[in-house]
């Protein structure tokens, strides 16, 4: 092998630049990374330069057949190995057509009443609280409100503008009055943190796609950081740099459940089901499907009905014979 050869990077590490070349999250490249290694060992550590459609269909299948896996972590895998084929082997897979897909069970989604809301809303403080009211109040997706930006944030106009969320569009959604004190208090509170932190030589925050190139200032501005920032500084595993990011998702996540547990409710609730709630409580005060659709950021309709469907449950569509 010569030495040009054995200079060549792994092919996990071209994964990997070739993610970052795209501009994609480190969510998604530490996702991409986990199924294509997966993959791999699978098939005993062969290259997959070396393998191909039949290979591919089998793996699926195997996640489908003996790993039990869900529809959306199934497609996940389908996702990063046709991303490890097209976009870094420069290889066109064939349609697959004999791998074993996992069907999607049509599930009506969980939804709490009004009161359930509020109840489980009383058992949370402070910043979570203020979190969750957004997911519900807005009808923001869990990583929505972690990542929301100060600049983002529109109190003349009362709406908060959701930036590259699912499927790489914005959309604009109501800023609950209820909650709009709050708000400003807690901008207030980033800009405090912010000044320290600027006074410390730090302040600068993670920007999206090229941003950092195109406006190279625009990290340490007030109007890109998180109006839910970390307390801790941390240090950027891409860039190196020492920056404030985002709180964890996980906290949230973890408080909704508790206030779930402690308000006595007996539904299986999560940060969703707040979103979930605020589709569900709009059309049942009479607001148009399209304009929940908007709100909600759905690219089709269809998506949006399955709200309609929770109308019709039970008692809402029609009497028991017992009552009858």
């Amino acid at each position: 092998m010569s030495k040009s050869e054995n200079r060549r990077p792994k092919l996990l590490e071209r994964v990997r630049d070739r993610i970052r070349l795209k501009h994609y999250s480190l969510r998604t490249e530490k996702t991409y990374i986990a199924w294509i290694r997966r993959f791999i060992l699978f098939h005993d550590k062969r290259h997959p330069r070396d393998m191909g459609k039949a290979e591919v269909e089998r793996f699926l299948t195997h996640l489908a057949v003996d790993k039990h896996v869900a529809a959306s972590t199934q497609n996940q895998a389908l996702n990063a190995i046709l991303f490890l084929y097209k976009d870094v082997l420069e290889i066109e897979l064939p349609w697959m057509d004999d791998v074993v897909r996992v069907k999607r069970p049509a599930r009506i989604p969980e939804v709490l009443s009004v009161s359930e809301v509020m109840r489980l809303l009383t058992q949370l403080d402070g910043t979570y609280r203020l979190m969750a009211s957004l997911l519900y109040g807005s009808g923001l997706r869990l990583m929505e409100a972690v990542r929301l930006r100060v600049k983002d944030v529109d109190f003349e106009y009362r709406q908060i503008v959701v930036r590259d969320a699912k499927g790489a569009r914005d959309r604009v959604t109501p800023l609950p009055a209820s909650i709009a004190d709050d708000l400003r208090a807690q901008i207030d509170a980033v800009v405090s943190r912010h000044q320290a932190d600027r006074v410390a030589g730090y302040g600068s925050v993670f920007l999206p796609s090229a941003l950092a190139r195109k406006y190279p200032n625009a990290e340490t501005e007030l109007a890109w950081q998180y109006v839910f920032p970390s307390r801790r500084l941390s240090v950027d595993p891409r860039s190196g740099l020492t920056r404030r990011h985002h709180l964890s998702e996980k906290g949230l996540q973890q408080a909704v459940k508790e206030a779930v547990r402690r308000a006595g409710i007996r539904k299986k609730a999560s940060c969703h089901t707040l979103r979930h709630s605020f589709a569900t409580h709009l059309l049942e005060r009479g607001s148009d499907i399209r304009t929940v659709q908007a709100l909600l950021g759905h690219k089709s309709v269809q998506t949006t009905m399955i709200y309609t469907h929770v109308l019709k449950l039970g008692a809402r569509g029609v009497v028991s014979p017992l009552d009858s």
